[in-house]
């Protein structure tokens, strides 16, 4: 997917002093030093001289910034920013480390730290269009059109050569609808690098908003013949026939996109417009929902102005709350995912779900559901079936038991006919979190999610790992679902759930006997669940509960008498 770049992945280290080198190091001093070198090879020549530990001072700055922003693009952010911090201590005039760190900030969320060291570089460095095009991109993602216009502006000043300084301002001008500034910054682009493909991707969406459709959709149509799977790509191309009114070929792109990638959150909501567009509000309702919620820190640009938008439509569309029923209505879809195909199979997760559903019946849900051993299609279409009972209830929880894991910061669970060769697949090949909290969004009072998934991860020994990878075994991570919401993990955040030595696990066994007791508060249910887990395992398991239901009411699995 194309994004507003950073420079981080362009320039690296051209700040770094080049000293005269040591005979005695080799081949590997110079390759880590040379920035026009590719940067795994770089990074395997650094990772000798730091293994080693054969490097002081400045070449030693190098060699820790290269493994920074190597681990920077496999997402790994906190192990990155530990790699900026040591690059500086070896060199504190390295700014290309602090440039680094601050990429590392703004990727977690953090903007403030972000901001902070981007401005530090560049009172240190005034002449770094490097930072100043990464800056940029964060005063876009914020909203900030005129600073990020400014950035820009200096980035290619100083920088003239720079693609991403012009692509990014570009983009910059088309949101302030300056097309033609736009267009002379594509031209520029073109210049440097006619075969960039950055250039008419993101040059369609400028034509689109210049309703200009027939040359919007030729850019599209030129990225999409090399590379027919870019979501990126289908996705512009997908908005333009929005934009022009070709509804219907705007959800055949948006239909192709999800059917690669159902987690994808531009094409959920744009499928949306379509839909409301088509009068078809509750599939509309069901589209926005899978688009408009977010559990990770940071969004680029395109996909923040997508959930945005459906955050908006949605509350448009939202059915009014029912009038007061004598009867709460209350639903649940339990999940017990063990028959997985390309892995050993896990034999408690559908004896796990039997019994929950079977508490779940006991205290009076009128509707328990319970669907395992489910794909990846099969996954997604029960979520969007059990979202639109939802919408109908007053109670909406759903249950699952099977493998889990975390993977770039989204925590997914996995469908029964994943192959995850490499990290990355789990994107499109598991079931994002927010998937499942959005089939629980249309409920009017009570939005439950129950994670009893963090068991061994058996596609760790032959999975390649491009990018941070935080599998079961360190435990799902954290998150903070909106108001209304409760997400609750068999285990807190680096920790790892347990089968048992029986037939079900620990925390399902606790949780199928303490939700009989009559009135008990739902809040205080999970931390008595809590407590009889941690006792049961021998204080080493501990479930955690993120999120909290409305504070206008009470919740009773089962009611006061």
């Amino acid at each position: 997917m194309l994004r507003v770049v950073s420079l981080i992945l362009l320039i690296l280290l051209s700040s770094a002093s080049v000293a005269v080198a040591d005979p005695q190091l080799g081949d590997d001093l110079e390759t880590c030093r040379e920035r026009k070198i590719d940067l795994p090879t770089r990074l395997a020549a650094c990772e000798h001289l730091l293994g080693s530990d054969r490097v002081t001072g400045k070449d030693k700055s190098i060699a820790l910034t290269v493994r920074g922003f190597s681990l920077l693009n496999k997402r790994d952010f906190d192990h990155a920013l530990e790699a900026f911090a040591a690059a500086r201590d070896a060199d504190p005039d390295n700014m290309v480390a602090l440039d680094g760190q601050a990429q590392a900030h703004q990727r977690k969320g953090q903007d403030d730290l972000a901001m902070a060291d981007y401005n530090l570089a560049l009172q240190k460095r005034p002449n770094y269009g490097g930072a100043y095009n990464d800056r940029g991109t964060l005063y876009l993602r914020k909203g900030a059109l005129q600073s990020a216009l400014d950035d820009f502006n200096l980035a290619i000043k100083y920088t003239p050569n720079l693609l991403v300084g012009h692509t990014n301002r570009a983009r910059t001008r088309t949101f302030m609808k300056n097309y033609d500034g736009a267009l002379a910054d594509f031209a520029d682009a073109s210049r440097i690098d006619p075969n960039a493909l950055q250039i008419p991707n993101h040059r369609c969406v400028t034509f689109a908003a210049m309703r200009r459709f027939d040359e919007a959709l030729a850019d599209c149509n030129s990225v999409l013949e090399k590379q027919p799977k870019n979501q990126y790509a289908l996705a512009n191309r997908a908005d333009a026939y929005l934009a022009k009114g070709d509804l219907d070929s705007a959800l055949n792109d948006y239909n192709a996109i999800l059917e690669m990638n159902p987690n994808n959150v531009r094409a959920h909501a744009g499928r949306g417009q379509v839909f409301e567009r088509k009068q078809d509000l509750a599939q509309a309702r069901a589209d926005y929902r899978a688009a408009a919620f977010a559990l990770t820190p940071f969004d680029e640009i395109d996909v923040a102005t997508a959930r945005t938008g459906a955050r908006s439509r949605l509350a448009v569309l939202e059915p009014k709350t029912p009038s007061t029923r004598s009867t709460m209505r209350r639903v649940a879809l339990v999940i017990g995912n063990g028959a997985y195909r390309n892995v050993h199979a896990l034999s408690n997760p559908p004896r796990d779900a039997k019994l929950v559903a079977g508490a779940l019946r006991d205290v009076g849900f009128q509707t328990v559901t319970i669907s395992n051993d489910l794909t990846r299609d099969q996954f997604f279409e029960t979520l969007r079936t059990f979202a639109a009972d939802a919408e109908k209830a007053d109670w909406a929880v759903v249950y699952y038991a099977g493998h889990g894991f975390e993977i770039g910061g989204v925590n997914y669970l996995v469908p029964v006919d994943a192959r995850l060769s490499v990290d990355k697949d789990a994107e499109t090949e598991a079931v994002a979190l927010e998937q499942v909290i959005a089939a629980v969004g249309g409920a009017h009072k009570l939005r439950l999610v129950i994670l009893d998934a963090c068991r061994d991860n058996p596609f760790a020994p032959a999975m390649q790992h491009t990018l941070a990878l935080k599998l079961v075994d360190k435990g799902f991570s954290n998150i903070e679902p909106g108001v209304g919401f409760m997400v609750v993990y068999a285990a807190k955040h680096g920790e790892t759930a347990m089968d048992g030595d029986g037939n079900d696990s620990p925390f399902a066994l606790a949780l199928a006997r303490d939700v009989r007791q009559p009135n008990v508060e739902v809040r205080k249910l999970f931390d008595i669940v809590r407590d009889d887990v941690w006792l049961q395992t021998k204080h080493e398991q501990q479930p955690f509960t993120y999120g909290s239901p409305p504070g206008s009411e009470d919740f009773y699995f089962v009611a006061k008498k």
